[in-house]
C-alpha cells in the first residue's frame, strides 16, 4: 500500500467512526463555522493545532506559515486575519511557534544561495534576531539561542498583529479579539504562554490608527 493510500483509508475510518457515534455529526459541521479561535502557527507537522489541544473540527481557524510569522505584506495572512475577525467575529488570536524551530534555527545561519525565496521569508526573523543581537549572542549554548529566539520572534508576530488597522478597529469598535503568544515544547508536549495582549493595550503612538 502507498503513503497516499494509507491517508485515504485513514479518513475513511475516521468518518465512519464519528458517524456512527453521532450520526448527525458531518451534517451539523456543514452547515457554518462559529470558531472562538484563530490559531496561526507554524507549519512543522509536528505541531498540529488541533490535536495538541484536544480541539474538534469547526472549533479553530488556522493559518500556518514558516515560523508562525505575522508579515504585514502578506496578503495571505492578512486576508485570513480579516476574515477571521470581520466576518467570524473571533474572539482570541493564539500566536503558537515552537522550540527548536527550523525556520528560526535557518534564520540564525547565512542565507542559502538554493533558498531563494525561503530566504526572503526568513529575513524577518533575521531582523529580530539583528534587534536583540546583544542579548541572545551572549547565550552559551545553541539551544539556549534558538529557544530565546523562538520566544523573541513570537513577541514580534504579537507586536505586528497589535499594529494592523484589522486589530486596532477591532479593538475600537467590538473590545475583541484578545491576542496570546504561546510556544510549544515538542519534548513535551505543553504549552506555555507568553504574553498577552487586550483590547485596551497601549499602542506605541507611531503605529496607531485613529477611528
Amino acid at each position: 500500500m502507498k503513503s497516499f493510500e494509507k491517508l485515504l483509508l485513514e479518513n475513511k475510518a475516521w468518518a465512519e467512526e464519528k458517524k456512527s457515534v453521532d450520526p448527525e455529526f458531518f451534517v451539523e459541521l456543514a452547515k457554518s463555522q462559529t470558531p472562538e479561535f484563530l490559531w496561526i502557527g507554524c507549519s512543522d507537522s509536528r505541531v498540529p493545532a488541533e490535536i495538541i489541544v484536544n480541539a474538534k473540527p469547526g472549533e479553530i481557524f488556522i493559518h500556518r506559515n514558516i515560523a508562525n510569522q505575522m508579515i504585514e505584506t502578506d496578503f495571505n495572512c492578512l486576508s485570513v486575519l480579516q476574515y477571521a475577525v470581520d466576518v467570524l467575529h473571533i474572539k482570541h488570536i493564539i500566536v503558537c511557534g515552537h522550540y527548536n524551530c527550523g525556520g528560526i534555527k535557518a534564520a540564525l545561519e547565512k542565507q542559502n544561495a538554493d533558498l531563494v525565496i525561503t530566504n526572503k521569508w526568513l529575513m524577518h526573523i533575521k531582523d529580530v534576531y539583528r534587534f536583540h543581537k546583544e542579548a541572545i549572542d551572549a547565550l552559551p549554548t545553541e539551544k539556549q539561542r534558538v529557544d530565546l529566539m523562538v520566544e523573541l520572534n513570537i513577541l514580534e508576530q504579537v507586536k505586528t498583529l497589535s499594529h494592523t488597522s484589522i486589530i486596532q478597529k477591532a479593538w475600537h469598535y467590538h473590545q475583541r479579539p484578545v491576542i496570546h503568544g504561546w510556544v510549544y515544547g515538542l519534548s513535551d508536549g505543553l504549552l506555555k504562554p507568553l504574553v498577552t495582549l487586550y483590547p485596551d493595550t497601549v499602542i506605541d503612538p507611531i503605529y496607531k490608527y485613529d477611528f
